[in-house]
């Protein structure tokens, strides 16, 4: 059985980069093609919610048991690095959306914890 920190800081990279990939070729899109600026938050959302699911099912597979609780943790270790750069970066401000952002990334990572768990129970 693999260390769980090792497993979750291995789930943390992938989403990071996933989202630095799909940063990346949003931007390329918005440069290149008639797609305009107002769209950008919908492909920040999907981004995020497709990096925080697979990241979830990387830790899972990889911890094998209480992925709901490993995944969650991936997602909110991401979205705490998240907060931390948009604040110490950029002057963000916490607000009310901010714990509903919390919420959606364990939500969302503890739901990929279960699906790799049930991947790996299946072998």
């Amino acid at each position: 059985m693999r260390s769980t920190s090792a497993s979750i800081a291995t789930g943390l990279l992938f989403t990071l980069g996933l989202v630095l990939t799909g940063s990346l070729l949003t931007a390329i899109l918005l440069s290149f093609t008639d797609l305009k600026e107002s769209s950008l938050p919908y492909f920040t959302y999907t981004i995020n919610i497709i990096s925080l699911l697979l990241g979830g099912i990387i830790t899972g597979r990889r911890c094998m048991n209480r992925g709901w609780y490993y995944g969650g943790l991936t997602g909110i270790t991401y979205f705490m690095l998240v907060l931390l750069i948009g604040f110490l970066g950029f002057d963000a401000p916490m607000r009310l959306m901010t714990l509903f952002y919390l919420l959606g990334a364990f939500l969302i990572s503890a739901l990929g914890g279960v699906i790799g768990v049930n991947m790996t129970a299946r072998r």
